[in-house]
């Protein structure tokens, strides 16, 4: 396979250009591909990375549905009421919601652009240049997670409907570690060792995602010294609207229609609501009399740490199976539509190979979702291997700069599941916390994490290997990039504050006023993809 890093390396000498004209004999599976004309090739590796998007998509559907169990998990704790002598039982939850959003939402919805950059750091171990994936996806990501994920939250809550922030406090933190993860980056590329990374930058910026979280958790506790004077507003007791769910008893778990066909329901819809782990189900408390052992009030019991039986588990697994190879649900053979339900069958058809090489993540009933969400990052990080051996065809045989393909496709792609996530949350939401803390938390992960990991991989072997640091290709056109985003994303942030002080929130309000808002967010995109797809290239 022809790396990144023969190509890229040319750029540094100003002589990029966005295509080149080489033949590429590099290729996917069969060696029969290089006879192949460059156009069709190009057209089907596109198809290829498309595929692999969907099965991103698909595997999100189990990823959040195993990180929603992870932190609805909940401990027993037990009191003594001195008044009454009575043993007083609450169920708490063991994850803090702030820190919920920052590490497992943030996390999980960064891990597609995480493992794309650390298989690109590994697969050039013992090179003096860093890959060109990483780098360009995560700051392409960071684009796409501000602007177009702005700018649809705005536009999905109801007519006139107003959603705003409630803990202006911990978003200003998290605010404020998103805009220096980006200052950070650009005194690593161009201020305190141009061009080059050494064994402690990688370090330090891996240890600020540790100050990240516990400057937010100091301001969710409002811990003095270490947190804004700033008052929470009211919010509700339940960040999620209670639904109505139909109750059907665990005994009849094996029959056709039991609760094991409404999981494999939920998940084949793919819409799963992540952010039910900011209701207040599971945190409630119920009284005991030391004496008797009686009852006497209770409250939402801890039904988040029941635990199924085997047998149960077993028949859940199963029809996971089942439900890969249904190709039409209940509700689509009710659909009058012809040509809609041939649609709906086409779709499961495509997703069929996907959903049934996901059905082997073991249900997330199990450890309370730790290994359905373990597996699901392992196939996560398989699908991102596969898209750039893809993305380094299509650089290959197009001549297109890694960089280009970085800011756009890769950037989009694998975007995807902060979309989808940041959509539910301005959708379910009563307020606006969780959809655009995941957009600024997301930021902070790619840098500290998505860049300091793959960095740290590669300075670390070549400071062990060569003694040496670890160069960057064509970092003037990622520090470039970074410029356009900072200064793009101060006119985005700018647009938030001024709808709060103008219509009381941030998303939502009148429909006019949110498509404007929508249109000036993709605008400001637009501007960073066309500028710094210029700059990588050698253009401008």
């Amino acid at each position: 396979m022809t790396s990144l890093g023969n190509y890229t390396t040319d750029s540094t000498n100003g002589h990029s250009n966005i295509l080149r004209h080489e033949k590429c004999d590099a290729y996917l599976l069969i060696h029969l591909e290089t006879a192949l004309g460059e156009g069709f090739r190009t057209f089907l590796y596109f198809l290829g990375l498309a595929y692999c998007f969907i099965g991103l998509s698909a595997i999100t559907a189990r990823f959040f549905r195993s990180m929603e169990s992870v932190v609805k998990h909940s401990r027993t704790v037990e009191t003594i009421d001195p008044l009454t002598n009575t043993k007083i039982v609450k169920n708490e939850k063991v994850w803090n919601y702030t820190i919920a959003d920052i590490t497992l939402l943030a996390f999980g919805t960064s891990f597609p652009q995480i493992s794309l950059a650390t298989i690109d750091a590994i697969r050039n171990i013992g090179k003096l240049y860093a890959g060109g994936l990483g780098p360009g996806t995560l700051v392409g990501s960071a684009a796409f997670d501000l602007f177009p994920i702005h700018a649809v939250c705005v536009v999905v809550p109801k007519a006139r409907e107003l959603k705003k922030i409630s803990d202006i406090g911990v978003w200003l933190v998290e605010l404020f570690w998103s805009f220096w993860a980006y200052i950070w980056l650009y005194i690593i590329l161009e201020v305190w060792t141009p061009n080059v990374v050494t064994l402690w930058e990688s370090i330090l910026t891996v240890l600020q995602f540790g100050l990240l979280l516990i400057h937010a958790y100091a301001q969710d506790k409002r811990w003095p010294y270490l947190s804004l004077p700033l008052e929470r507003a009211e919010r509700p007791e339940e960040w999620v609207p209670a639904e109505v769910v139909k109750y059907r008893p665990l005994d009849k778990v094996h029959e056709p229609h039991s609760e094991v066909s409404q999981v494999g329901e939920e998940e084949n819809s793919g819409i799963v609501d992540i952010f039910s782990i900011h209701s207040g189900e599971g945190t409630g408390h119920f009284y005991r009399n030391l004496a008797g052992e009686d009852v006497t009030e209770s409250s939402t019991p801890n039904s988040g740490n029941i635990i199924p039986e085997e047998s149960d588990i077993l028949s859940i697994w199963k029809h996971q199976f089942v439900d890969a190879l249904m190709l039409e649900s209940t509700e689509s053979r009710k659909l009058n539509n012809i040509y809609l339900r041939v649609a709906r069958i086409f779709w499961q058809s495509l997703l069929l190979p996907w959903k049934l090489l996901f059905a082997f993540v073991p249900p997330y009933q199990i450890a309370h979702g730790w290994i359905a969400f373990i597996c699901s990052l392992i196939f996560i990080s398989g699908i991102a291997y596969v898209v750039t051996k893809i993305t380094d065809l299509i650089s290959c045989v197009t001549g297109i700069n890694p960089y280009v393909i970085a800011f756009t496709a890769l950037a989009s792609g694998t975007s995807w599941p902060d979309l989808v996530a940041s959509k539910i949350a301005a959708e379910r939401q009563l307020t606006a916390d969780s959809a655009i803390a995941n957009i600024t938390c997301s930021n902070s992960v790619n840098i500290y994490i998505g860049i300091g990991v793959p960095w740290l991989i590669d300075t670390l072997y070549n400071y062990i290997a060569y003694n040496k640091p670890l160069r960057i290709d064509n970092a003037e056109g990622l520090s470039f990039s970074l410029l356009v985003f900072f200064s793009t994303s101060v006119a985005c942030i700018g647009v938030l504050v001024f709808r709060r002080l103008t219509i009381g929130a941030e998303l939502g309000g009148p429909r006019v006023w949110a498509w404007v808002t929508c249109i000036f967010f993709m605008l400001l995109w637009l501007i960073f993809v066309v500028l710094s797809s210029l700059r990588v290239s050698g253009i401008i």
